[in-house]
């Protein structure tokens, strides 16, 4: 599908059987979502560059990811998508401006392509230029990122509550067990974010230099702005990748603590019934010479002797605090 913007943020729909020479001087915008190879060569002709394919944009190479090629400046970042599922991506998107136009080409649909297309129309500017919709479509997608990285730390923060709290109100072991999961899953998404983060840094670097941000102090500031946030954001994200580590040894630690308690008390159920088991086994022989047979009182005497012995070595524990 070919989207296409105006100056004034007015959209439209392009297609590729459309003369080349009918895109209007107003366009400045053109977004490829899941183009066509058709789509491909029909935007290749109106602007006269090389638009790049999926696997080219892929490619991990920065060489790859950040060039200029016939005056146009080629940049491709990483975007998070999916953050609100269970297994969060990345996706690529690649930022062309070319001939005073942006152009990006993307195979996946961020909520920040949405959120911008959406405020597009209501924002204050009211003549928009490629070089500033870059700008300000890269600010949209780093406030994004620090939308889903602060719905991480509330993760983080609800797991570490349910991790720690009073043992009685636990379901220990498997419910501890139960909590790696979602360990696993905020470090998932907090990884994407950490990715998504030191792309757009690279972006921001190589996009500062360019000539159509360099000639504008206005456009340069914002994206300057820009890359202290995504530093800020890299800082935060580790602090918390740190947390999800911590919370992960700590689950691990308290789940041994819990099996370790539980075959402490098998340890000691067996200690507390051996010397009860022994007299049974003594007086359950068939020597014909024992005395207590003949006894009146031998049988109660018998179960007597085996109480004792197994409140013996349980209040023995009790008193070295080992229950």
């Amino acid at each position: 599908m070919i989207n296409a913007y105006g100056s004034n943020g007015s959209p439209s729909v392009l297609t590729a059987v459309q003369p080349v020479g009918s895109l209007s001087e107003d366009i400045v915008w053109i977004d490829l979502f899941e183009p066509t190879r058709e789509e491909d060569s029909y935007v290749e002709q109106l602007l006269d560059i090389s638009v790049p394919t999926r696997d080219e944009l892929k490619d991990i190479e920065p060489s790859s990811r950040l060039y200029t090629e016939k005056n146009g400046l080629f940049m491709t970042g990483s975007v998070v998508w999916k953050a609100d599922s269970e297994e969060p991506e990345l996706t690529d998107v690649a930022f062309i401006l070319a001939g005073g136009r942006l152009l990006t080409v993307r195979y996946a649909e961020p909520r920040s392509f949405r959120l911008f297309t959406a405020a597009l129309g209501r924002t204050a500017q009211a003549h928009h230029t490629g070089a500033s919709l870059l700008a300000h479509l890269i600010e949209t997608i780093v406030d994004r990122t620090a939308e889903i990285l602060e719905g991480a730390v509330t993760r983080v923060d609800r797991l570490s509550i349910d991790i720690f709290r009073d043992r009685e109100k636990r379901r220990p072991p498997k419910f501890l067990e139960g909590k790696l999961a979602d360990i696993a899953g905020c470090h998932r998404l907090v990884g994407k974010v950490r990715d998504s983060l030191g792309s757009l840094s690279r972006v921001l670097s190589f996009l500062m230099n360019a000539p159509a941000i360099a000639a504008e102090s206005e456009l340069h500031s914002l994206c300057g702005t820009v890359a202290r946030d995504v530093a800020t954001l890299s800082e935060h994200a580790a602090f918390v990748a740190g947390n999800i580590a911590f919370l992960l040894d700590a689950s691990l630690g308290l789940i041994n603590v819990e099996q370790n308690a539980i075959i402490k008390i098998f340890s000691i159920a067996s200690v507390v019934f051996l010397p009860p088991t022994l007299v049974a086994s003594v007086y359950g022989m068939n020597f014909r010479m024992m005395p207590e047979l003949d006894w009146t009182f031998g049988y109660p005497w018998a179960l007597l002797a085996m109480l004792v012995s197994a409140l013996v070595p349980f209040y023995f524990f009790r008193w070295k605090g080992w229950l």
